[in-house]
This record gives structure tokens, C-alpha cells and sequence, in this order.
């Protein structure tokens, strides 16, 4: 049994309505979903991709919209990743933009973090040779590779992006999954069941509210 009152003290949104990642207006959307958040908390945010292309843009719509609010915004890439997370532990009015390497083993407890904001679920890339070599294995022996495989580990990896939010008792925040699947999809569902249980909703106006029962320093 987990410690952490999830229902209490943390969200989780599905924003609507939401374009699918496969459309061109994702990554601006998912941009402009993370700026309006950051400027409700006064920054304490971490955008996490699941694309280094996506990172890359993302990272640069936010610093176009942050910026003249005074909330610096931090990109995977432009210095080593201890140094990125100190400068964000060390001024609270600042975006964190990762990829994999910050979806695990970080470790932000209280108010420096309050929202984590992902792009959309974590599935292998295409063309992934070990992905590939495991699912023909599985294939073969007369399984589904996509439900037997890229569905469990998908909700793995993203339960360790979630759990870069609560990281003790006393944590409060929300959680973004900028990804229409997680509801639309049948396999996004059983994703969906395996996230914490924080309190679920769609609507972007109940996050805010909530924002605004979270203590900023």
C-alpha cells in the first residue's frame, strides 16, 4: 500500500479537447498546455518528451512563451543534467524540457516540482532494433507483440515519468499526459489503470483550481 495520498493531494489530466500526437499542431499544443500551467505555478514544472525532435521544439515554443514572464526554461542538451537539475532546484521560476534520461532517477521532492507534463505515451520507436528482435521472438511463440510487450512497457515507463511528481508525503501536484490514446484506445485504458490513483479529470479549468490550493512560496 503506498504511503502517498494520491486522491488528495495530486492530479492527473488527459486534457480535451486534444489533437493526436501524429498531428503537426501536438507539439505547439503541448506547449501551450505546459506555458499556461508553469505561469499559474510560477514556474515548478517539468515537460517530459518522448522524442528528442519533440524536445527540441517544445523546449523552444516554451522559451518563446516563458521567457518574457521571467520563467527561464531549461533544455536537455544545453549542459550536463546534474547541472540543468541544480539550476532548476536553485530558482523556482523554471521549466525543465527532458527526454529520456530524465524520465527515471530524479529526485525532486517538495514544492520545486508541482507539475509534470508528458507528451504522450512512451511507445519503442519504430525501427527499434531490440524492440523488433523481442517482438518476433514473441510473434513466433504465437503472442501479440504489441499487447504482450509495447503495452506493458509502455505503462512502465510511464509510470516512472509519473513518478517524478510525488516523491514524498507531503507532495502536492499534477500530472499531464497530453495523449487523446490514454482514453480513446482500448490499450490506453489498461495504461490508464496502471497509474497511480490520483484523481483523474479532463477538464484544464479544475487543474487550475487546484493550482490554486497549492502553496507558492
Amino acid at each position: 500500500v503506498s504511503p502517498f495520498d494520491y486522491a488528495g493531494r495530486a492530479r492527473l489530466l488527459v486534457p480535451r479537447p486534444f489533437p493526436r500526437p501524429a498531428e503537426p499542431a501536438h507539439p505547439d499544443e503541448v506547449a501551450a498546455l505546459a506555458g499556461r500551467c508553469a505561469r499559474a505555478l510560477g514556474g515548478r514544472t517539468f515537460v517530459l518528451t518522448t522524442t528528442l525532435r519533440a524536445l527540441q521544439r517544445i523546449g523552444e515554443r516554451l522559451r518563446a512563451l516563458l521567457q518574457p514572464c521571467g520563467i527561464e526554461v531549461l533544455i536537455q542538451g544545453e549542459g550536463p543534467k546534474r547541472a540543468l537539475l541544480a539550476r532548476f532546484l536553485e530558482r523556482p521560476r523554471a521549466v525543465l524540457v527532458g527526454s529520456h534520461s530524465f524520465w527515471e532517477g530524479i529526485d525532486v521532492p517538495g514544492d520545486a516540482l508541482q507539475c509534470v507534463v508528458i507528451d504522450k505515451l512512451p511507445f519503442p520507436p519504430p525501427g527499434d532494433p531490440l524492440a523488433e528482435a523481442r517482438s518476433r521472438a514473441i510473434e513466433a511463440e504465437g503472442g501479440s507483440a504489441f499487447n504482450d510487450l509495447f503495452v506493458p512497457e509502455t505503462a512502465i515507463a510511464l509510470k516512472q515519468g509519473a513518478g517524478r511528481l510525488i516523491r514524498s508525503e507531503t507532495d502536492r501536484g499534477v500530472l499531464m499526459i497530453c495523449d487523446p490514446r490514454l482514453i480513446t484506445k482500448h490499450y490506453g485504458k489498461r495504461i490508464w489503470r496502471s497509474l497511480p490513483p490520483m484523481k483523474r479529470t479532463r477538464e484544464l479549468n479544475e487543474v487550475l483550481a487546484f493550482f490554486d490550493t497549492v502553496e507558492k512560496t
